[in-house]
């Protein structure tokens, strides 16, 4: 039987969500407690990885178990096995072959950033005293959604073979103190959001241009885009899958 959970964590404490030799992950915390639950060594396979700080307001993940068991049970049993700072929010019965990262068709991230100082938006946005020019940040978005390749903002030396990704939203919002990017696509690339908001952050000092920021995309080369920004102010929001891999009920 498989099961999806859908979660959601601070990532402050954690070193990502993968799990890894000598360090604390989500994954590792939560396969722990899964295991002490279910009295047997389970493995989860989440829909993505966030890197070391980065949060998650929506993130699904899923695990296989010989027995049926009561969603609405786990969820309960599980949230009260783990720490503060992750939280189960819903056990949902899926089809035997529906994989958490492969069939998810959407993901959104948001950064915040904030631009007055602000002790309570220490771990969870990054703080920027500088004026930014945030029409030009947005005019530097819309560009960015008519390119597909997206390799000038992925980490180096990676495993993937295609750095084509199909956007669907980028762009800028003021809210209140924070200034707020939204971005969807089916598909990110390792470090990719952090590049991208480094490069607009760039565009909004008036670092770097319109014309640069194309010629920056079409290099193809991660060393021409702009810094990556601080992992404290990203937020995975959102994950979308097909309706048809629930066996019950679609995504919440």
């Amino acid at each position: 039987m498989r099961y999806f959970l859908e979660l959601s964590y601070a990532g402050t404490n954690y070193h990502g969500w993968q799990a890894q030799p000598n360090a604390v992950t989500v994954q590792e915390t939560i396969e722990h407690a899964l295991g002490l639950l279910l009295r047997n060594p389970i493995k989860i396979t989440g829909a993505g990885r966030t890197d070391t700080g980065v949060h998650a307001r929506q993130m699904f993940a899923h695990f296989d178990v010989e027995k049926p068991i009561n969603p609405d049970d786990l969820t309960y049993k599980l949230n009260s096995f783990l720490p503060p700072d992750i939280a189960i929010h819903k056990t949902y019965p899926v089809k035997d072959t529906a994989h958490a990262r492969f069939d998810a068709v959407a993901r959104s991230y948001q950064y915040f950033i904030h631009r007055y100082k602000d002790p309570f938006l220490t771990e969870t946005s990054w703080y920027l005293a500088k004026d930014l020019d945030v029409d030009l940040m947005n005019q530097a978005a819309k560009i960015l959604m008519q390119y597909k390749d997206f390799k000038s903002f992925s980490k180096t030396h990676t495993d993937v073979k295609t750095y084509i990704c199909d956007m669907r939203q980028a762009a800028w919002k003021v809210i209140d103190n924070q200034l707020v990017f939204y971005i969807t696509a089916n598909r990110f690339l390792r470090n990719m959001v952090r590049a991208i908001v480094g490069t607009l952050v760039d565009v909004g000092l008036r670092k770097i241009s319109r014309d640069e920021l194309i010629q920056i995309i079409e290099s193809r080369d991660r060393s021409n885009a702009g810094f990556s920004v601080p992992a404290k102010g990203l937020f995975l929001t959102e994950i979308v899958y097909p309706p048809q891999i629930f066996t019950t009920h679609g995504n919440a």
